[in-house]
């Protein structure tokens, strides 16, 4: 089987394929103070029951990426591999600076260059929300990187003196009449307006509308305030990104589309 392994800022995710299919799908947190061994340990306990014969990993956390690979390397007996802009991506990198390109936002292009139309915009909703574009050549063009939700809910508790922590939450109107409800209001529905306007301009400098893909935790959350809804929502995106990109640099896949 194939481990794909998505290293966030806030979280590990880690998804294991039987040729196409998704049969598992673990979340961890993105502990930088976790030991080798104590990563090994967490591999062990949670692939126990399963022969894992290789392995792709997208990291955003540098001090995370050689401990991870090195974790998964020794439990499993292999050489995993690591997803960078030099490896096959299998679509165009048509950056100002390709090497600032994330790697999950690498398996994101790669993911909807395979699964959709063209063009294609894919919000994805992490620590950071970002927006990943592939244009109708299928080109991975660049995109826009805004914070999170949950990073405006802390910014908003930790830099102000009287608003509170305020967990994530559906928005019941747009005029809070209390303070929680408008940190809602302002999150929530801002960032749901956000993608609405940022989607329009980008559409408008592609010149043609787009395929819209939202992933992430929080995508159907925001879906519920967006005027223009998601033509898809594929919470496994990035790992369907990885296993792609795997087989392809495998030389499984054909890079066409």
């Amino acid at each position: 089987m194939l481990l794909t392994v998505d290293i966030g800022n806030t979280s590990i995710t880690l998804g294991l394929f039987d040729e196409e299919a998704l049969v598992e799908e673990f979340r961890l947190a993105s502990d930088k103070d976790l030991s080798l061994e104590e990563y090994e340990i967490l591999l062990k306990s949670l692939f126990k029951d399963f022969k894992v014969v290789d392995c792709i990993i997208s990291s955003v956390v540098e001090e995370l990426t050689e401990k991870f690979k090195t974790a998964v390397d020794n439990v499993f007996k292999i050489d995993s591999l690591v997803l960078t802009n030099k490896i096959n991506t299998g679509i165009k990198i048509k950056l100002d600076a390709p090497d600032e390109a994330g790697a999950d936002r690498i398996a994101n292009a790669a993911g909807a260059y395979i699964l959709y139309k063209h063009p294609v915009i894919v919000i994805d909703f992490g620590t950071a929300t970002s927006f990943d574009i592939v244009n109708e050549d299928g080109d991975f063009i660049g995109g826009v990187i805004a914070p999170g939700i949950n990073l405006q809910m802390k910014v908003l508790n930790q830099f102000t003196s009287k608003l509170p922590r305020t967990d994530v939450a559906i928005s019941t109107k747009a005029i809070g009449s209390n303070t929680t409800d408008a940190i809602l209001s302002g999150v929530i529905r801002g960032t749901a307006s956000m993608i609405d306007g940022l989607v329009e301009q980008c559409e408008a400098e592609l010149g043609s509308k787009a395929v819209v893909v939202g992933t992430g935790g929080y995508c159907g959350l925001i879906a519920n305030y967006m005027k223009r809804p998601f033509d898809f929502i594929n919470p496994t995106l990035t790992l369907e990104g990885l296993r792609h990109l795997y087989y392809i640099n495998k030389g499984v896949l054909s890079v066409s589309n």
